[in-house]
């Protein structure tokens, strides 16, 4: 066909016309975060009543008496909570908006006989009713943790603004308070009692009213969110799961992570003929897929349509992690989104890789010096693993963890030794001269997942810190060299984020930006191991295949990046259990799975 629009999706399409119409929402946000700071500002400043914005003050929702200053407040705070909702068109964001502002009016005309700020009000409330199409989305996938995030939020931001308000009168204090005494006279204010400080005439009533309405909206605000209904995040069905190992199994060997699909604590999507799939995660709004989609290429464009509906039905910012290069032509073309190069994976092709030679004498003499210590190591298919050994292996593998949470979430299964991931690869270093410790002779541990049925991709590397250096080093090695008794062909290593800069950065004759970028890159490898993972993937000779992220807008990328790294577990926003509880959790879990496997294997 000529021209090639008439052959993309509809998204493209919209692209190609222009943004979407999304400017009465961002305005309508906008109105309502100024309008708050306003009412706020109103509320608790006693000389903005006289200032140049008295006139636009005096026509703002809410009143200005002791009552009226604690219902500023509240007003002011609530818009300024619903201004991100509406931003991203949420439905419920919406009605609250339409219940608050009529409230704001007959406030304004019941306590000032304003009916300039009723008008005001209802103003506001105009475009919202008569856009109300484009509010549309859906709410997030929720949890009580919402609960506990927005009482220490609220709380800190309420004691804040507290302080404000109780030091915001000086000419009506009664004598020289300490900050110790006013935050005392916050604290007690906000559960509505009197503290130390005290004012002249009506202040106190002022500042008395106004602490206990930002105490009561976040009591209120609070509870809200810990007893109302739980939506926890989406995850996979079995019946999901059945349909992706399908689609892996036909089409498993184009995409090396094809098998992190598998995920749990992922949803998935399917084109309506069912013969592709994209899955993803929600964090913080973004709506994250990982990998190229799953199944028939010729399927894509309707699997990547199916997420891009469910993207705009809850208003998230849709992104993708980690595509190949065929992958982010194909969401570009199908979507009108832009990609961006990410970094690149090293894949070590088995038939090429050898000890022998200069550039492998490093691991090579590594690898030799660890042997010589005592070292022997096992490579197995999951399923060859005994049941004693496999609970073995999984209790090391949680209890090596270098950090509180699991990390990964495009590159990482989550899980070791389920009955369903029997083809998964695993590689152990054992020392039998060693002191037998809980985990027997057990030092060091590879995980790898399918890639097809000629490929293997690596999920996770755990050691016992008592153990030699040079323990990963020692299973790639064992791993790439057994690799040919299991008919494997090709080995995906680990991700390396920013490769490229990495190394035309330390070439001679690179220019001083591409040296700064390096340089920049450098010095955040000592939190997020940048360098270290591309030096690492460097030594065994790989070849490398880029890797994508694809955005909506450039602006999006600082909020997709921070929602990569929360669903990589670099970031974590919950609060962790202690470890003994950690382990308690996970060793019934572990009693519970080793049951249930059990009962696999006898049926």
């Amino acid at each position: 066909m000529s021209g090639g629009v008439p052959n993309r999706s509809r998204w493209a399409r919209h692209a190609l016309r222009g943004p979407r119409p999304e400017a009465v929402p961002v305005l309508v946000a906008r109105a309502c975060a100024i309008v708050g700071l306003l009412d706020i500002a109103a509320g608790v400043f006693p000389r903005f009543r006289h200032s140049r914005m008295h006139t636009m003050a005096e026509v703002l929702p809410g009143a200005l008496g002791p009552f009226a200053a604690a219902l500023s407040l509240s007003t002011g705070v609530l818009l300024l909570l619903l201004a991100h909702g509406l931003r991203r068109r949420k439905r419920r964001a919406w009605r609250a908006a339409v219940a608050l502002l009529p409230a704001g009016a007959v406030a304004q005309f019941t306590y000032r006989h304003s009916p300039v700020g009723a008008l005001i009000s209802l103003a506001l409330l105009a475009p919202l009713l008569i856009h109300r199409d484009q509010f549309r989305a859906l709410p997030d996938p929720r949890s009580r943790w919402r609960a506990l995030a927005n009482f220490v939020l609220m709380g800190a931001g309420s004691l804040a603004l507290g302080l404000v308000i109780v030091s915001a009168h000086p000419k009506t204090l009664v004598g020289d308070p300490s900050l110790a005494d006013r935050i005392t006279h916050v604290l007690y204010g906000l559960f509505g009692f009197e503290g130390p400080v005290d004012y002249q005439g009506n202040t106190s009533w002022t500042v008395a009213f106004s602490l206990g309405a930002l105490g009561l909206l976040t009591a209120i605000t609070t509870i809200y969110l810990a007893f109302r209904p739980e939506h926890p995040a989406a995850r996979l069905t079995e019946d999901d799961e059945a349909r992706l190992r399908a689609l892996l199994d036909k089409h498993g060997g184009r995409d090396s992570l094809g098998h992190f699909a598998l995920r749990r604590d992922k949803a998935v999507v399917f084109s309506p003929s069912g013969k592709a799939a994209v899955t993803y995660r929600v964090v913080s709004g973004v709506m994250l897929a990982s990998g190229d989609p799953i199944g028939d290429v010729e399927a894509w464009p309707g699997a990547i349509e199916r997420f891009m509906d469910e993207a705009q039905a809850h208003s998230w910012t849709p992104a993708v992690m980690g595509c190949s290069e065929t992958g982010g032509e194909v969401w570009t073309r199908e979507t009108g989104l832009d990609a961006l190069e990410l970094g690149d994976e090293a894949v070590v092709d088995v038939a090429d890789f050898s000890l022998a030679g200069r550039a492998m004498r490093n691991v090579r003499q590594m690898v030799k010096r660890i042997e010589r210590a005592g070292y022997e190591t096992r490579v197995r298919r999951v399923r060859d693993l005994g049941d004693a050994e496999l609970e073995r292996v999984r209790r090391a593998a949680d209890d090596w963890r270098g950090t509180d949470t699991e990390r990964g979430f495009s590159m990482a299964l989550g899980r070791i030794g389920d009955p369903t991931d029997g083809d998964c690869l695993i590689a152990t270093a054992h020392k039998a001269d060693a002191v037998p410790g809980e985990y027997g002779d057990l030092k060091a541990i590879l995980h790898f997942v399918p890639w097809g049925t000629d490929g293997v991709s690596l999920d996770l590397m755990r050691r016992d810190r008592s153990a030699d250096p040079g323990m990963n080093e020692l299973l790639i090695v064992a791993a790439l060299q057994a690799a040919p008794k299991f008919d494997i062909t090709r080995v995906s290593l680990n991700f390396a984020m920013f490769r490229a800069a990495l190394a035309r950065g330390e070439k001679i004759g690179a220019g001083p930006v591409l040296r700064a970028w390096r340089g920049l890159l450098v010095f955040l490898s000592r939190w997020f191991q940048i360098e270290s993972l591309y030096k690492f993937n460097a030594k065994f000779q790989p070849r490398w295949e880029p890797r994508f992220v694809v955005y909506r807008a450039s602006g999006d990328l600082p909020r997709i990046g921070f929602a990569a790294m929360q669903a990589e577990g670099f970031v974590n926003l919950a609060l962790p259990l202690p470890r003994f509880l950690r382990r308690r959790r996970n060793t019934a879990r572990a009693c519970a799975h080793a049951v249930g496997e059990r009962d696999v294997r006898a049926a």
